[in-house]
């Protein structure tokens, strides 16, 4: 669909990120960053996700609202997102957390962060507002939400994921008419209600919405004065709407990118440490859930000058290979073995050492002799020599943080407090 001047609908839109969590299930993973600047799939960060998803679309015109310890993020989006032009009616706009509303608060929540920037947007005069969560993984067509939107008549369009009911208590979870109207929205609900006619299954909120700017804005000003309000879409923007206006929701079936090989619908909330290690580890499969090789819908990120991956030595027990494995720029792996790992950029590997089942962040060092399996190894650390992770859990309990599922978060200062 097109409006009157021939134009794709996303070229009357603007995507709104919001990036201001912290994530802090990630625990110390985000010590120091936002959960959307923690890095994943070997070269990316995961806002890149839906900033790629927004200019695959068609979308020219971006904002991003960050808060909670944002400088890596706004580095990594001066360094990877400055292609945008104006003199093109393109845009990038970073809206840190400035007490431009109050001098006393900062974004009280996700509806606020938006309503603290609206004279920001209404430069930009788009026709469409469209709300992303800047922490998920998964490709997503916007224009054809948007066309649904218009279709529907909607007054706001919300973007939702088929779930098992038994595991939809963790969601902001819809009730649907048989036109996908939406007649309730619960969140996380002890009870959830199922599709009409699939009782197995719920409609889970993937953050996503989409409005008309002018009515947007209308809600946002409805919703800044109620002193009762937490300042939030799902818990006060879209209910209301609900009860009192058109809301109809949007099955990411509908729009999900797939390349030829993709037999799913991928996407993952990668907000705990479990959820991170396996979606990265799902990276490394033969015929991968999500493919980052499709270059009909590129995941942009900033693309790093550095010279190519490198390995040496072939030795019998000191040979540099990597099996199942993603490496990336930059890596020297050296008489050592990766099996079904990733390396980011700059991990260099010492000889006779082993990752297996690991997640390796930018610019580690792998100590000669260490073996590390089932661990997420955050960026910049240096494993000593001989170190050994993953196969005494007693242990790696002392020593490292150490999930329900084995998998071992190791940081500097972890490695600190052992020497």
């Amino acid at each position: 669909m097109r409006d009157v001047s021939g134009r794709p609908l996303a070229r009357e839109a603007m995507a709104y990120v919001l990036a201001g969590g912290r994530g802090s299930r990630l625990r110390e993973l985000t010590d120091n960053r936002a959960k959307p600047a923690v890095y994943f799939g070997g070269m990316s960060r995961i806002i890149d996700f839906a900033l790629s998803n927004a200019i695959n679309s068609g979308i020219r015109r971006i904002g991003v609202a960050t808060q909670y310890k944002a400088h890596s993020l706004i580095r990594h989006m001066n360094r990877a997102w400055n292609f945008m032009r104006p003199e093109r009616n393109e845009s990038f706009d970073i809206l840190p957390a400035s007490q431009r509303i109050s001098e006393l608060l900062w974004y009280e929540g996700t509806a606020d962060a938006v309503y603290q920037n609206i004279d920001i947007i209404a430069a930009h005069a788009p026709r469409y507002m469209i709300v992303l969560a800047g922490d998920h993984i998964y490709k997503m067509d916007y224009e054809l939400m948007l066309q649904q939107h218009v279709n529907s008549g909607a007054d706001v369009t919300v973007g939702c994921l088929v779930v098992p009911r038994k595991d939809a208590s963790d969601f902001g979870i819809m009730a649907v008419d048989a036109n996908s109207v939406i007649t309730d929205f619960i969140e996380k609900p002890a009870d959830p209600p199922s599709i009409p006619g699939d009782p197995a299954h719920s409609l889970a909120s993937m953050g996503i919405y989409v409005f008309e700017t002018h009515f947007l804005f209308e809600q946002l000003q409805r919703d800044a004065a109620e002193r009762d309000s937490k300042r939030d879409f799902g818990g006060d923007i879209i209910p209301y709407i609900v009860k009192h206006g058109k809301a109809v929701a949007h099955r990411f079936a509908d729009s999900c990118i797939r390349a030829a090989e993709e037999i799913e619908e991928y996407w993952r909330d990668v907000g705990t440490l479990d959820a991170y290690f396996e979606a990265n580890l799902d990276l490394t499969d033969t015929v991968p859930k999500l493919n980052l090789y499709d270059r009909d819908w590129p995941i942009w990120t900033d693309q790093i000058v550095s010279a190519p991956a490198k390995f040496v030595h072939d030795e019998e027990g000191r040979r540099g290979h990597a099996i199942s494995s993603l490496i990336s720029q930059d890596c020297i792996v050296s008489g050592a073995v990766a099996r079904r790992s990733l390396l980011f950029t700059g991990v260099k590997m010492g000889s006779w050492s082993s990752v297996n089942d690991a997640v390796i962040l930018p610019y580690c060092n792998i100590g000669r002799h260490a073996r590390l399996s089932r661990v997420i190894v955050d960026s910049g650390v240096r494993i000593p020599e001989g170190l050994v992770v993953g196969e005494d859990p007693e242990l790696d309990d002392r020593r490292f943080r150490r999930t329900e599922n084995g998998v071992c978060l190791i940081n500097k200062a972890m490695i600190d407090r052992l020497i």
